[in-house]
């Protein structure tokens, strides 16, 4: 029988709970949060599942128990009037004394209130002691968990883990059934804990590291890795429909538009209207009564729907009627695990099926050694759904396929790539769309001109041409030049041609503006 630990996400990780009269040893390093982890342990217990509980403190008194458990709300003195938590203050020395007598004063404490959990906090003073007194401190610790295992209590222990003194010895790690520990790193002056479960005997577990947060009213709250999570369906869900990408240009370029439940790569430098693609895909895609979710990591939700409104798109009348979802948060404390954890909980709730994430960039400069998990945990998530998602990814790359390949390694997993980029003629840039990769689809192989305009990117013609503001230099459409990818494009004059090829005498040249010595 598993027993909650109704600490938030631990009993996911555990995969429902720990076997009943399992014995805990949670271990790190000061202020990792082992206290808080053991407190919202016990309170759990005895306001959530009815199973009283004790807590054995060296160190902090009831008083501050009573205040840090405020701070989470818990009513913590409300269960101990209630005789369903009990306090035991005292010394390493007493309660070892304790563990070798089954009807002492411990044991009477713990029946009186018929307690099903137990908290000793913590297990190095008592080491520590024993060593200094030369007790037999590895044959105490087998007596309390004999003594605890026959009065039907499962025991969590809290442990230093500190390089001065070493960490928990390997003998009292083969005498706890579940071994959990908590880290506490500093990362970019930024503070981030992590939980693993090292065993637990007699069930599976969900391994590797996870995030923890000890948050103001809730207490620890465990946000499982991304990358853990499961594939609920054996076979891929498919769709031959297609989504718009609200650009008819586009959509002929792509064979037809999005496939439903595909994922989409747009990369390109700054300023090349990746967040506007984006914008134009979301409103298309409200348009045939789809639910949507932006993922803005680089702009603030006010700055986007002023933006977007100066290109005729009424992003706050789309997020009033609740077909538009807007999810920022700033890329200073991102945290993958708690990221992923808070949109896979609004898609689910909202029953969203068409998503942006407005730049996976960040995700690379959060945290680069995760990324390529990152976005594999994401894409296997919403393809499971059916749901259509696509990731703007901001490279300073021309091309930026080799950094979607090798920087990021996200090419394998998406379906789709668009590249925008900047294309230099003379001295004028110019805007370039190509649509390299459309997984079963005929996607047309070539680069067309667009501009950003009302209603968002809109492919030029390819008739004509114009001159720049100084109308020196003609610019010709695209297909009158080569390498355009490279931004070196050479020139391919249908004029010149012609006339070399008939021998013809070259077209006159562009005069030059001169400067009025007036």
């Amino acid at each position: 029988m598993l027993v909650n630990t109704g600490i938030t996400g631990l009993d996911e990780v555990l995969l429902g709970g720990i076997p009943r009269g399992n014995n805990l040893i949670v271990e790190g390093a000061p202020g990792t949060g082992k206290t808080t982890f053991g407190l919202g342990f016990i309170y759990a217990g005895a306001a959530l599942y009815d199973e009283p509980g004790a807590i054995v403190s060296f160190e902090l008194d009831t008083a501050k128990l009573l205040r840090d458990a405020s701070g989470f709300n818990w009513d913590l003195q409300g269960l101990i009037d209630a005789g369903k938590i009990k306090v035991i203050q005292t010394s390493p020395a007493v309660l070892l004394s304790e563990f070798r007598n089954a009807d002492g004063a411990f044991a009477d404490a713990l029946r009186s209130i018929g307690a099903k959990r137990l908290l000793i906090d913590g297990l190095t003073p008592m080491r520590l002691y024993a060593e200094v007194h030369d007790k037999p401190f590895r044959e105490d610790v087998h007596l309390l968990i004999e003594g605890l295992a026959r009065m039907g209590v499962t025991t969590m222990v809290t442990a230093e883990r500190d390089e001065s003194l070493g960490s928990v010895p390997s003998h009292e790690r083969f005498v706890f059934d579940t071994i959990i520990s908590l880290t506490r790193e500093e990362h970019r002056r930024r503070v981030t804990r992590r939980l693993t479960v090292l065993k637990s005997r007699g069930q599976d577990f969900i391994a590797g590291s996870h995030t923890m947060r000890i948050e103001a009213g809730r207490g620890v709250h465990v946000y499982r890795r991304a990358q853990s999570r499961p594939i609920s369906l054996i076979d891929q869900q498919t769709s031959d429909q297609r989504i718009s990408t609200g650009s008819k240009a586009i959509d002929e370029m792509m064979d037809g538009g999005l496939y439903a439940g595909s994922v989409t790569m747009v990369s390109g430098i700054s300023g090349t209207g990746k967040t506007v693609f984006s914008v134009q895909f979301l409103t298309a895609a409200v348009g045939t009564g789809h639910k949507t979710l932006l993922v803005s990591l680089d702009e603030h939700p006010r700055q986007l729907i002023r933006n977007a409104a100066t290109l005729g798109f009424d992003l706050a009348g789309l997020v009033d009627k609740g077909e538009l979802f807007i999810h920022y948060e700033s890329p200073l404390e991102l945290e993958l695990d708690i990221h992923f954890d808070r949109i896979i909980k609004l898609v689910e709730e909202k029953g969203i099926d068409c998503v942006v994430f407005d730049s996976c960039a960040v995700y690379e400069m959060t945290s680069p050694s995760e990324v390529a998990d990152y976005l594999y945990a994401l894409a296997t998530f919403f393809k499971n759904r059916l749901a259509t998602i696509v990731f703007n990814y901001e490279s300073p790359e021309l091309l930026g396929i080799s950094q979607i390949s090798e920087e990021l390694k996200g090419s394998h997993l998406v379906d789709n790539i668009i590249l925008l980029n900047y294309v230099e003629i003379s001295t004028v840039l110019r805007r370039a769309i190509a649509v390299p990769k459309v997984r079963g689809s005929r996607n047309r192989q070539i680069t067309r001109e667009y501009v950003i305009a009302e209603g968002g990117l809109q492919l030029l013609d390819e008739e004509g041409g114009y001159a720049d503001s100084a109308g020196v230099v003609p610019q010709l459409p695209f297909s009158s030049y080569y390498g355009l990818l490279s931004r070196s494009p050479s020139r391919q004059s249908p004029l010149v041609e012609d006339a070399v090829a008939r021998g013809a005498p070259l077209p006159d040249s562009v005069e030059l503006p001169t400067d009025n010595p007036a």
